[in-house]
């Protein structure tokens, strides 16, 4: 048992809530009912009106912000610490990147002193100046990466600090095993602590009936809107073809993101009409109900959680091979692969176009899949992970 241990968590994740949250969400109540407390999490800010943290508040969560909003005298308390922080940053005294976040972090950890902290990271070294602060005051940390992207790598004068907090991490964890090769490789290291993890998925397998399509067929782009993730400029690009725009296909972008606008100006200007902006929605068997397939033309992915969803719910996926889109479909069977590049997207597109009557067959073999190879409660797994390194010491 953890009774009598203290977690804490470190958020990386810049909007007010992200899909790299809901796993260490998802195990605070299971830690606390095995005696860890007190729990306590860390983030640049906090939107405390957010349901998410909202709900964080009502199990006893202690909030901190690593950039609050400060009264005078807290202003000038922080400016005289950071100075001398940041003095010996530039006599070269610190091996990691300093910044306010992390000044402020490592003043927090060294009064709260938890026994192991969990970095959650968005891309798999956006947090690893934080990991450092943990290793230079002897406190025990984990570390989650729920991205790493081929055209984004660690900075020359940051890769010697840090190898070293990989390597001396308790765990790496890694939510596909294209993101763990990734970041070896981006490192030159093995990292044997590694370990994959699985994001909590919001439904179970449950396969809803393929939707009726005597008025064609609705394709759903589930994703932030955000095209240097996400990729949807891709798509709209392949539909700009005069033979996407004659079939009876429409496509609904679901979600929202800093390029909306963007994106809704790009199919106007392409004169893509077979595709609208739905914005964002949480029901996901409201959405599989009225759409017969998935399409992701993701440029880097961790695991995508719509993938699982999609899948859980008996719907196939076209999707590009960023991150671990690969691992989970099979090419022809559960789905379509492609390279994100309007090319090869709109090949494995008309692949999917040239066996649509197969779509629903391909739908109840892609749950299958998800049955046999995703838990149904990947929180509860990773909750024991953390307990049984809580307790090794």
């Amino acid at each position: 048992m953890g009774k009598d241990k203290k977690i804490a968590i470190v958020t990386c994740c810049l909007d007010d809530w992200g899909g790299s949250e809901e796993l260490w969400a998802k195990i605070l109540p299971i830690l606390k009912d095995r005696g860890v407390s007190p729990i306590t999490v860390y983030k640049n800010k906090i939107n405390k009106d957010h349901p998410e943290f909202v709900h964080l508040i009502t199990q006893n969560v202690i909030l901190k912000e690593l950039e609050p909003s400060l009264s005078f005298l807290n202003k000038f308390f922080f400016k005289v610490t950071d100075t001398f922080i940041h003095l010996g940053d530039k006599m070269g005294l610190l091996t990691y990147k300093l910044n306010k976040p992390v000044a402020r972090l490592s003043r927090y950890l060294k009064n709260d002193r938890p026994d192991l902290v969990l970095i959650s990271q968005g891309i798999n070294f956006d947090g690893l100046a934080f990991a450092a602060i943990c290793l230079e005051l002897d406190i025990r940390y984990v570390i989650v990466s729920h991205k790493a992207v081929s055209f984004y790598w660690p900075q020359p004068g940051d890769r010697a600090y840090m190898k070293n907090v990989l390597l001396k991490a308790e765990k790496c964890f890694f939510v596909s095993e294209h993101n763990k090769k990734l970041t070896e490789e981006q490192f030159g290291i093995r990292l044997p602590t590694s370990e994959l993890v699985f994001n909590p998925v919001k439904v179970s397998v449950s396969p809803l009936p393929f939707p009726e399509n005597s008025n064609g067929y609705r394709l759903a782009c589930v994703g932030r809107l955000f095209v240097i993730d996400k990729g949807q400029d891709i798509l709209l690009r392949v539909l700009a073809q005069p033979k996407w725009k004659s079939r009876e296909i429409t496509i609904s972008f679901i979600g929202k993101g800093p390029d909306c606008d963007g994106l809704t100006e790009l199919s106007r200007l392409l004169g893509v009409d077979n595709v609208s902006f739905e914005g964002y929605h949480d029901d996901l068997k409201a959405i599989w109900s009225t759409h017969h397939a998935l399409i992701l033309p993701s440029r880097s992915e961790g695991l995508p959680l719509t993938i699982v969803e999609a899948m859980s719910l008996g719907r196939m996926v076209i999707a590009t091979n960023a991150g671990g889109n690969s691992e989970f479909i099979e090419d022809g069977v559960t789905g379509f692969i492609a390279e994100p590049n309007e090319k090869d997207l709109d090949e494995a597109m008309e692949k999917a176009w040239g066996r649509k009557e197969e779509w629903a067959l391909m739908g109840t073999r892609a749950a299958q899949y998800i049955s046999g190879h995703i838990p149904e409660y990947p929180e509860r797994q990773f909750a024991n992970l953390l307990n049984d390194i809580l307790n090794a010491r």
